[in-house]
């Protein structure tokens, strides 16, 4: 009996095995049904649900009344309508074609495969291939999250920095050269810088930078686009010489808070799943801004003899800039330290660097997010050492990593830094940058929105 079970095992097993020969079809799903099926954990993907609310609300309405509160009331509506706006043209442009150029390869057989380190491919132009079923790795073997989720979530990176640009030339700038603008410089500008930071096989990526949640992405890039456009339009009429003071320190505060409740779907969101990772980020988000608001609220009130409101919202801020690139693998300990420089040396560009130099960086993009992105991208490098805590391996070489860290904030001051200025030229060849001085006299509000902010 027992010979006869074998022969028939046999025949059964050699029976499958010429059907396979004879159908490749057969043999493929055999072998897929034998393969580890991936599944997605639900926590996972809700919680990147969440994380993607938690960072539009960052822009909106959490950066347009930080924004909003430190221009003029004559500028108020204009400056949240450019946020709002901005949020929304990105949007389209970001499932249009932004999401492929960031986050797909060229491919090796292309002519223009010598450009796959610095932009993504044309494969999911319009989403194609984007479907309720398909999925996105995350940062562990073998677990994804639904492709959706993974889009939504990195769009509203995209509109967020663009949207930080603007807070550089606020109160000058046309609402047509904003709307040109919101295409064409994420199109040029960020899309490559995510595709050669983030993206498979991007340069940066491969030379081994580290950047969790953008702090080159994000924030130098913004910072220096955002400078370079201050420098361009030029100063706003009576800068100096009349007095242009916030017009509602309250509607900051709330923003900051609003941008710092929100950053933890930024940062602990870029972990991509629910994990230690993301807990870890969450940590940091925390302890790293705090230090960064104390460290500038008391050397603020060292030399200038009071603790200002709108000092301590831009320290938290600068807190939130420097911790991004290191949220997911620093210790504790070593992003309070990054917070307590960063909040120092944000507070020294925004005031004495500032004053030096006479330029009009209206909300303090440049020194803020570019010199707050320098000071965490840079200071990675060192917080990443298993020896202050941070995730690095047994091997982990510190000044290996600095200089990376600091070939990443090098090109990307490069890239933004050119490509806004060639940005720059083309919408003021087309639209014109800057408004007329009757406009800019009377205010943004009534003369290129015909509304009020507050009625009088």
């Amino acid at each position: 009996m027992k010979r006869i079970f074998l022969a028939i095992g046999a025949v059964t097993v050699g029976l499958l095995a010429a059907a396979m020969l004879i159908d490749p079809a057969l043999a493929q799903e055999a072998a897929a049904a034998s393969a580890p099926k991936v599944t997605v954990n639900k926590a996972d993907d809700a919680w990147m649900m969440v994380a993607s609310l938690l960072v539009l609300m960052m822009t909106v309405p959490g950066l347009a009344l930080f924004y909003g509160g430190m221009v003029r009331p004559k500028n108020m509506l204009s400056i949240i309508t450019q946020v709002l706006a901005i949020q929304a043209i990105v949007c389209v442009v970001w499932f249009l074609w932004g999401y492929s150029f960031a986050f797909t390869e060229i491919p090796k057989d292309s002519s223009l495969a010598f450009l796959a380190p610095f932009v993504g491919g044309a494969q999911k132009l319009f989403l194609s291939g984007v479907s309720a079923e398909s999925l996105a790795d995350t940062f562990t073997d073998g677990v994804k999250i639904h492709e959706l989720v993974f889009v939504c979530f990195q769009m509203t990176f995209a509109a967020i920095t663009t949207a930080l640009v603007i807070g550089g030339f606020a109160e000058r700038m046309k609402f047509s050269a904003v709307v040109l603008f919101a295409v064409i410089w994420p199109t040029f500008i960020y899309f490559p810088i995510a595709h050669m930071v983030w993206g498979s096989g991007g340069f940066l990526l491969d030379l081994g930078a580290l950047d969790f949640a953008g702090g080159t992405v994000v924030h130098i890039n913004a910072g220096i686009a955002g400078f370079v456009g201050a420098l361009l339009l030029g100063k706003r009429i009576g800068f100096k010489k009349e007095p242009m003071p916030p017009h509602s320190l309250a509607f900051t505060m709330v923003g900051a808070s609003l941008l710092w409740v929100g950053w933890f779907g930024f940062n602990a969101g870029s972990a991509l799943e629910a994990n230690g990772s993301a807990v870890l980020a969450m940590a940091n988000t925390f302890v790293a801004t705090a230090a960064a608001g104390v460290s500038w609220m008391l050397v603020e009130w060292l030399i200038k003899g009071k603790p200002s409101l709108l000092g301590l919202a831009s320290g938290v801020v600068a807190g939130l800039v420097a911790v991004t690139p290191a949220a997911g693998s620093a210790g504790p300990m070593g992003e309070l330290i990054l917070g307590l420089i960063a909040g120092a040396g944000c507070f020294f560009f925004c005031t004495s660097v500032k004053s030096a130099f006479g330029y009009d960086d209206t909300l303090d993009v440049f020194g803020v997010h570019a010199v707050g992105g320098m000071i965490g991208a840079i200071g990675t490098g060192i917080v990443h050492s298993p020896a202050l805590g941070g995730q690095g391996g047994a091997d982990f070489n510190m000044m290996a990593q600095v200089f990376i860290q600091i070939e990443a904030v090098v090109l990307t001051i490069i890239w933004s830094g050119v490509g806004s200025f060639i940005v720059y030229m083309i919408i003021g060849s087309l639209v014109g940058l800057r408004v007329s001085e009757e406009t800019e006299r009377e205010g943004l509000d009534i003369a290129e929105h015909g509304e009020r902010a507050y009625n009088m």
